[in-house]
C-alpha cells in the first residue's frame, strides 16, 4: 500500500510540474463561470490511507473543464476509523458545504473505502434528501479479501472484510436507495479491490472502464474525463 501511494504521489508531482497556464478570454471566463454556477458543490472522499491531496489532479481537471474551484471539496480524515464513524463526519463536512455555498444538493466522488462511509450517510444518515449524484471509484462494496491483512487491528479493515457486519447492514435490502444516480467504475485488473466485482451495486450504473490499476483511478485521464461527463 506504501509502496501504491507513494508511486501516486511521484505521479501527481509530475503531473503538477507539467501544467501550463493559458491565457482565457474575458468573454469565455463569463461563459465558463456561468456554466459552474449550475453545478453541484463536488464532494471528494478519499479511501484507506489517503488524504486530501489525493484528488488534486482531478480537481485541477474541473477547474480546466469549466468548475469553480470554490465549489469542489476535498477533506482528509482518519481512515482507521469505523466506516460509520467516517459517515458521521462526513455528513457533517456536506452540511459545512452546503452552508457555504448555498446549494440544494452535493454530488460526491468516492474512492475505493470512500465509498462505504459516503454510502452509509447516504442510506443511514440523511444524505438521500442531499444527494444527487454519488460515483465510486474503484470501491469495495462487497468487501475485498485483501482486507484480512489489517482486519485484526483497524476497524475500517474489518468494515472492508467480505461479510463484515458492517458491510452486510450496508447492503442489506436496496443497495442504491433514494432518488441519488449512482454509478461505479471498476476495472478488471484492480490489484486492490478482490473480487474486481465487488464494485458493482444492484440499481447503480456499473461501468467496466478497462485496465486501471486501484491508484490510478485518481489520475487517469479517461477516469477524469468521464466523472466530469457524468456530473454535468
Amino acid at each position: 500500500m506504501r509502496s501504491v501511494l507513494l508511486r501516486l504521489a511521484l505521479v501527481c508531482g509530475a503531473i503538477a510540474a507539467s501544467l501550463v497556464t493559458v491565457p482565457v478570454s474575458a468573454s469565455a471566463q463569463s461563459s465558463a463561470q456561468s456554466s459552474a454556477a449550475a453545478h453541484n458543490p463536488v464532494v471528494f472522499v478519499h479511501g484507506w490511507a489517503g488524504a486530501d491531496w489525493n484528488w488534486n489532479p482531478l480537481m485541477d481537471d474541473f477547474v480546466a473543464d469549466g468548475w469553480r474551484r470554490d465549489r469542489l471539496f476535498s477533506w482528509s480524515y482518519d481512515w482507521s476509523l469505523s466506516n460509520v464513524t467516517i459517515a458521521q463526519r462526513l455528513a457533517a463536512k456536506v452540511d459545512r458545504v452546503l452552508a457555504e455555498t448555498g446549494a440544494s444538493h452535493v454530488d460526491i466522488v468516492a474512492h475505493s473505502m470512500g465509498s462505504l462511509s459516503s454510502r452509509w450517510y447516504i442510506k443511514f444518515l440523511g444524505g438521500q434528501d442531499k444527494v444527487d449524484n454519488w460515483i465510486s471509484l474503484a470501491g469495495p462494496n462487497h468487501g475485498t479479501i485483501l482486507s484480512s491483512a489489517c482486519s485484526w487491528v483497524l476497524a475500517s479493515c474489518r468494515d472492508m472484510k467480505i461479510g463484515s457486519d458492517f458491510l452486510d447492514a450496508l447492503n442489506d435490502g436496496d443497495e442504491t436507495p433514494g432518488d441519488v444516480h449512482y454509478r461505479t467504475l471498476w476495472s478488471w485488473c484492480d490489484e486492490f479491490i478482490t473480487p474486481d466485482s465487488s464494485v458493482i451495486l444492484a440499481g447503480a450504473d456499473n461501468v467496466r472502464v478497462g485496465c486501471v490499476e486501484h491508484a490510478y483511478f485518481l489520475i487517469s485521464g479517461q477516469i477524469s474525463q468521464r466523472v466530469r461527463d457524468y456530473l454535468r
